[in-house]
């Protein structure tokens, strides 16, 4: 089941993607589930499953307006240098642990939205990511449950400001409107195994990064649990699972996202989240 976070009819809502259209859930549970946030919270994606499984759409994908699948995350945990082939173009060792940052709300952008390249900076990276979507919150959680925990995966570009990597790693991770997150997120029952998918990123068309996600350094289920033991994780939670190597300041010379620009980030299994790159006024 695919699931969206999107504007319709002026309005912000939720539904589930079917064919070229969504089946709006957002009014079917008694106004207790305003947010995708809120349904997964609620235990409502059974229900939300069987709905729509008699529903018709209300529109089509043409008539709406995406939203980060998530737009209200209280929480977006992201893993650095967590591939193989993206810590040896960097020339470190692998961490031991998960190597955790995070992001703020106000940097998300939806699938077909717009990328702000900053104006203090002419360095702006893409890392295409495989993310996940906490279902169940919990703290202290094993390995050997995490997948329980996971309500469903989605497609996100960490965009990286380069040149103030050097002075704050959280600053060059959190200029306004460099993360998109989208277009939906696939429940986890359709992928029951996250390591077998490809993770691809284009820049205008041009293949720039491709592996499977069997490459992660630290798995997701290593992830959920180191995460859980320093925050509890809660529903609607992203959690970025890192990027592999390919970005653009490891390329010769250096590929840096311009106006005008495209990027799309398409992972096997889930689709292709795409947005446009324009400088910030």
């Amino acid at each position: 089941m695919k699931l969206a976070s999107y504007i319709a009819d002026g309005k912000d809502s939720y539904g589930v993607v079917t064919g070229d259209g969504v089946i709006t859930m957002k009014d079917r549970f008694g106004g207790h589930a305003a947010s995708l946030r809120e349904a997964i919270a609620g235990g409502l994606l059974p229900q939300i499953k069987e709905a729509a499984a008699n529903g018709r759409a209300d529109h089509k994908l043409s008539e709406i307006k995406f939203l980060p699948v998530i737009p209200n995350p209280e929480k977006i945990l992201c893993v650095g240098i967590n591939y193989k082939s993206h810590a040896a173009e960097h020339g470190t060792e692998a961490p031991k642990l998960p190597n955790i940052f995070t992001r703020f709300v106000n940097t998300l952008v939806a699938h077909e939205g717009e990328m702000l390249r900053p104006k203090v900076s002419t360095s702006f990276d893409f890392e295409g990511e495989l993310a996940l979507v906490i279902g169940k919150g919990g703290r202290h959680i094993k390995a050997a449950d995490a997948l329980k925990h996971v309500a469903g995966y989605t497609c996100f570009c960490d965009g990286s400001v380069r040149d103030f990597t050097k002075y704050s790693l959280v600053a060059s991770k959190n200029f306004l409107g460099t993360g998109p997150l989208g277009p939906w997120m696939v429940t986890a029952d359709e992928i029951p195994d996250p390591t077998k998918l490809t993770l691809m990123t284009r820049l205008n068309g041009k293949e720039m990064q491709r592996s499977g996600t069997d490459m992660l350094i630290h798995s997701i289920p290593a992830i959920i649990e180191f995460c859980s033991i320093f925050t509890p994780l809660a529903p609607g939670d992203i959690i970025a699972t890192g990027t592999p190597d390919g970005i653009g300041a490891k390329q010769n010379p250096p590929v840096w996202m311009k106006a005008g620009d495209v990027l799309e980030i398409e992972i096997s299994n889930i689709g292709t989240l795409r947005n446009k790159i324009v400088d910030e006024k």
